[in-house]
């Protein structure tokens, strides 16, 4: 399966490096997608560098089988761009699998998909949550339908494991 990873600069290291290790190792294909094609993005620790596989807005929901949003700073920097957000709500309505973890919830409150979803999410985030309409549920991982999302990188352990159990129903 091809898995869309959206992403940059300031992504939460371990939030890309651990769930993409899981993903290929269980046989799944990557595709890293930001604003620019070619561009290196680099993780908030300054450790981990990603090179940007292809454009957002060269890109189709229909070519992917899901979608990995990292937490960190990069989700905030990336919602403010009008196709990103885009991409993410066709993505979430597709009904196909998004992955969120941390604060890469902030992209599906931008995009507006998260009223009566349950949901969890970094701690600072919470109200936002919300606000935006969703069911905060305080867990390391909480599965509503198509999202799976998790709170931190402590979590990422569970995170994975309901990320490859919903890749495996698909």
């Amino acid at each position: 399966m091809k898995i869309a990873v959206l992403l940059t600069d300031d992504f939460q290291d371990d939030e890309y490096v651990k769930p993409v290790e899981a993903f290929k190792k269980a046989g799944h294909e990557i595709i890293n997608l930001e604003l620019k094609r070619g561009r290196v993005v680099k993780g908030k620790k300054g450790v981990v560098s990603v090179t940007i596989d292809e454009s957002i807005t060269r890109v189709y929901v229909e070519d992917f089988d899901a979608l990995l949003i990292p937490g960190g700073y990069s989700p905030d920097k990336l919602r403010i761009n009008d196709d990103v957000v885009k991409f993410v709500k066709d993505f979430f309505e597709s009904g196909k699998p998004v992955f969120v973890i941390c604060h890469g919830q902030q992209l599906l409150i931008n995009a507006d998909v998260l009223k009566g979803k349950k949901i969890t999410g970094y701690r600072s985030i919470i109200q936002d949550l919300k606000n935006a309409g969703a069911e905060f549920i305080d867990a390391e991982v909480v599965v509503d339908n198509n999202l799976v999302s998790s709170r931190q990188p402590k979590d990422l352990p569970a995170f994975i494991k309901a990320c490859l159990n919903k890749l495996k129903s698909i």
